[in-house]
């Protein structure tokens, strides 16, 4: 068994997916570094997820893409081919299970946080505007593309309540769609190509983006708390130390 991974690189820049394991993900300023970062996000991906043991195989690279886009801040649009193709009812549900794991841990991590307003991180602009600095901008960024993640493939859904609730109604205004396991490819906004697959890969990589940035925000804005590691990062850095690599929370 290999780490499928899909290469998205704007020059150097470079974002590695693992599309055997939905939403694990590494950045680099070269495919040598996201190469070199993914094992032990895989370590941490499958922490995560509630496996006992694993062996972490080896990345094997299944497609490119070159973009325009701002990789380097994690913009991004590819749809990989893998997520063209057609789920099975167990496979959409687990899947979908996954996704709103990934949005219950994530509330949990911003819930922790005993100053939601407060950040010793420097402004700093990016594609999308000013990058979320506290834990609430972090949070409702986050929640916040529900509307559009869902929107991409015909779902009219909406940012109301928390992550996980808006996520959940989501998912059940999608199964009132006929024939929504055979994952339609939609073109949706900017000329993106969207299918189910790829919005419920999205969920589960965007939440883990800001879930790094947050715990990194965390221990340096609260050095004295002792914070839950809900997405299992800590094991990815004391990973990184052993091998001398410096890999970042973001």
């Amino acid at each position: 068994m290999k780490v499928k991974c899909v290469w998205e690189h704007n020059g150097d820049d470079s974002i590695l997916y693992a599309s055997n394991f939905i939403g694990a993900f590494t950045r680099g300023k070269s495919k040598c570094e996201a190469i070199g970062k993914m094992s032990s996000e895989i370590s941490a991906y499958l922490k995560w997820k509630g496996a006992l043991t694993w062996d972490v195989p080896e990345p094997e690279i299944i497609q490119e893409k070159v973009s325009t886009l701002t990789i380097s801040d994690a913009d991004s649009d590819e749809l990989f081919d893998e997520e063209k193709k057609p789920l099975s009812m167990a496979e959409y549900e687990e899947l979908k299970s996954l996704a709103l794991k990934s949005a219950r841990d994530f509330l949990t991590m911003y819930e922790a946080v005993p100053d939601k307003d407060k950040s010793v991180l420097p402004v700093r602009q990016t594609f999308y505007g000013e990058i979320p600095r506290s834990a609430y901008e972090m949070y409702e960024h986050t929640k916040n593309v529900n509307a559009y993640y869902f929107g991409e493939i015909g779902v009219q859904a909406d940012n109301n309540g928390t992550i996980e609730e808006c996520r959940k109604r989501g998912f059940e205004l999608l199964a009132h769609q006929p024939e929504f396991l055979e994952n339609k490819v939609y073109l949706g906004s900017y000329d993106e190509e969207w299918s189910l697959r790829k919005v419920l890969r999205r969920f589960i990589w965007h939440d883990r983006i800001h879930a790094k940035a947050m715990w990194k925000m965390m221990k340096k804005t609260f050095p004295e708390v002792q914070f839950d590691d809900v997405f299992c990062l800590v094991r990815k850095l004391h990973y990184a130390k052993k091998r001398s690599l410096y890999i970042t929370l973001t």
